[in-house]
């Protein structure tokens, strides 16, 4: 398995510059008290790897996932990884990193 660990000012930038998709695999509840501005939900209790696909095939830019700390993003990796999607990107710090830096949320 390929991971390749993002940190909070790479997340930043590559919102800013619109070159990353953010993929909160949080739930549904944890999404909806907080998120990354920009981020789109896909909850890991219900992960779909074509549904990832064809979100990552409309959208075009370069897919991250991200969570609350950076373990349940790892879980989609593999998920997406064995699927045979090639996603390699997550948030290592995740929500509690952005949140806890005082970072906007949505």
């Amino acid at each position: 398995m390929q991971v390749v660990d993002l940190d909070r000012d790479t997340i930043k930038r590559g919102l800013a510059e619109g070159s990353l998709l953010v993929i909160d695999v949080r739930e549904p509840h944890e999404y909806s008290a907080g998120h990354i501005p920009g981020a789109v939900s896909h909850p890991l209790s219900g992960f779909d790897p074509d549904a990832v696909a064809a979100l990552v095939a409309e959208d075009g830019r370069q897919p991250v996932f991200s969570c609350a700390s950076g373990v349940r993003s790892v879980h989609a990796l593999m998920a997406a990884q064995q699927a045979g999607l090639d996603i390699t990107h997550h948030y290592k710090g995740g929500f509690k990193d952005w949140y806890g830096a005082g970072e906007t949320i949505a």
